[in-house]
């Protein structure tokens, strides 16, 4: 063999084993290993639904708060003593025994073959889609993290954040404005507790009986006699107050009549000079360009940091590594 010929089979050598642990999502990932994978996660998300009205935007949730903690890996999934899931962040998510629904009936029907990452992407999307939203492909081919990240929870956005730290959250995994006001919309369903957003209503920037003065007068009175000062802080409020179990753009109109729930939710319309405030206009008067824009912005944040190639491992419970 010449040197040349040395040379360049090394080169297609390293190639492939580059690309081996670093291969690129693809929507047609399980074509051949697992073609059902989206009708057998559709049917017991279904299944669920029936048992729990809510379950959609649960799933959604912990899609969203599995990916800004060391990515995209499903370490959120993980039991023990270093769970992800007992963290501050974390401790009001659910929908943790459907993902273990939907894990052992692939598992029957592909054995070893669909990772728990790619089970809370693909999830996130069919909830979407059954709660009356958009659909969009979604690249797959991750793996799962051998190991939990609690450490990492702390760069989870939070409900009390100001728009400007949770512009820096986003910003630091490559989501830009756009991305934050989609991805904000999600709060178009589901609910949320008490405790999210009771200091806009009696303690708003450690004042003592002062009211978050974006909020709209009658809202707040009305979320008061929901939440008493001093009442059940885990009590359950609707997101959106008309079509919670919805997926729609009735969120960014809430906004514009001050009726935001959370206050990082508010502060996307609120904040004064904001990009963000045009882009909630936009979505509120074109539930098309919100719906694409979403699409667009769940794939990017799915792309955060997956694991592929011979990285990670397809767990058999997503409860625990192999």
């Amino acid at each position: 063999m010449s040197c040349f010929q040395m040379a360049t089979s090394l080169f297609l050598l390293a190639a492939m084993m580059l690309g081996g642990s670093n291969a690129q999502l693809s929507p047609t990932f399980y074509a051949k290993t697992c073609p059902n994978v989206s009708s057998i996660v559709r049917s017991v998300l279904q299944q669920a639904q029936q048992n729990d009205i809510w379950i959609f935007p649960k799933i959604v949730r912990l899609h969203f708060h599995d990916c800004f903690v060391n990515g995209c890996d499903a370490s959120l999934l993980l039991n023990g003593t270093d769970s992800e899931q007992m963290a501050p962040p974390n401790l009001s998510t659910e929908g943790y025994a459907v993902i273990g629904d939907i894990k052992t009936a692939l598992e029957k029907a592909c054995p070893r073959v669909v990772s728990c990452a790619d089970i809370l992407a693909l999830s996130a999307q069919v909830s979407v889609s059954l709660g009356g939203g958009p659909t969009w492909k979604v690249p797959l081919g991750r793996r799962d993290s051998l190991s939990a990240h609690r450490e990492g929870t702390g760069g989870i956005p939070s409900a009390h954040d100001s728009l400007a730290n949770i512009a820096a959250r986003f910003k630091s995994v490559g989501l830009d404005s756009t991305d934050l006001v989609a991805l904000s919309g999600v709060h178009t369903f589901g609910r949320a507790q008490c405790a999210a957003f009771t200091d806009r209503l009696y303690n708003f920037n450690n004042v003592s009986g002062k009211i978050d003065p974006t909020l709209n007068a009658t809202y707040a009175k009305a979320l008061q006699q929901r939440c008493p000062k001093g009442g059940d802080a885990t009590s359950l409020i609707d997101l959106d107050e008309q079509t919670s179990l919805t997926f729609d753009n009735k969120y960014f109109l809430n906004l514009q009549n001050r009726r935001g729930l959370l206050q990082s939710d508010q502060e996307l319309f609120s904040t004064n000079g904001a990009e963000t405030v045009a882009i909630v206009n936009r979505f509120a008067s074109s539930q098309s360009q919100f719906f694409a824009s979403f699409g667009k912005a769940m794939i990017k944040m799915g792309n955060i940091n997956p694991l592929t190639g011979s990285n990670g491992e397809i767990r058999l419970d997503c409860r625990k590594i192999n």
